[in-house]
């Protein structure tokens, strides 16, 4: 059974067509755009929550995003089991609606980054992974963002441990505070939920998947959830 994919568009967002194009002329599946203001359909497998400046970022980046019509349906959807990514903004989105812990600040820098950064992978199977990516793995996706310093108080910390999907690291696989692009805590580049199917990572895969562009390791983490949603999916 072929997955099917919602893309949430919110005003400012403007990473929703990498995503399009990445799914319905990359991968060759089903895609469907969803406003703010509409619902996500029952029938989808998979959702993205893209990256951007919704509503501008004002607020708070994500802030505004999370009080959006769209995002009662993707949190519905999320409970049942549906597989949801948030990527950049969209991270920020979900970590604001409380689908995933912790917050984006400010990078410690305090300047935006735009570049190519290395992750490693830290997930052993599951949606994210399974069937493209082992724990260890290392890839290269592009970021680009000002918030993407990625923190949880103290007391969450451990809790936290558990859930990490990628670390921040140099070519080698190593993790290391010089790798750090944004002083993420842990050097946490993604988590998921503690159910393991909602991924938030400042990283876009979405914008690594044609070797003319630069390089293909996002299509790792996009593949393995159509696979995952292909072999789960039940309507």
């Amino acid at each position: 059974m072929s997955a099917r994919w919602a893309v949430v568009v919110f005003p400012g967002s403007n990473c929703d067509q990498d995503f399009v194009r990445a799914l319905r002329d990359v991968m060759r599946v089903d895609v469907r755009v969803v406003w703010h203001k509409d619902s996500v359909p029952d029938d989808v497998d998979c959702i993205a929550v893209p990256g951007g400046f919704s509503y501008g970022d004002y607020l708070r980046a994500g802030a505004l995003a999370a009080m959006s019509p769209v995002m009662e349906s993707v949190r519905r959807h999320a409970e049942r089991g549906t597989l949801v990514i948030g990527v950049c903004n969209g991270f920020q989105v979900l970590c604001e609606t409380g689908l995933l812990p912790g917050a984006l600040m400010k990078n410690r820098a305090l300047r935006f980054r735009c570049h190519d950064a290395y992750l490693r992978c830290e997930l052993d199977g599951g949606p994210f992974a399974a069937g493209q990516l082992a724990k260890g793995d290392t890839i290269r996706l592009p970021i680009a963002h000002g918030y993407g310093n990625y923190y949880v108080p103290a007391d969450q910390l451990e809790s936290v441990r558990k859930q990490i999907a990628f670390t921040y690291c140099d070519a080698l696989g190593e993790v290391s505070d010089r790798a750090n692009p944004n002083g993420s805590v842990l050097n946490i580049a993604g988590v998921t939920n503690e159910a393991g199917n909602v991924l938030g990572m400042m990283p876009h895969p979405e914008r690594a998947v044609e070797a003319l562009l630069g390089g293909t390791d996002g299509l790792c983490i996009i593949r393995a959830m159509n696979r995952w949603a292909e072999n789960t999916a039940v309507r």
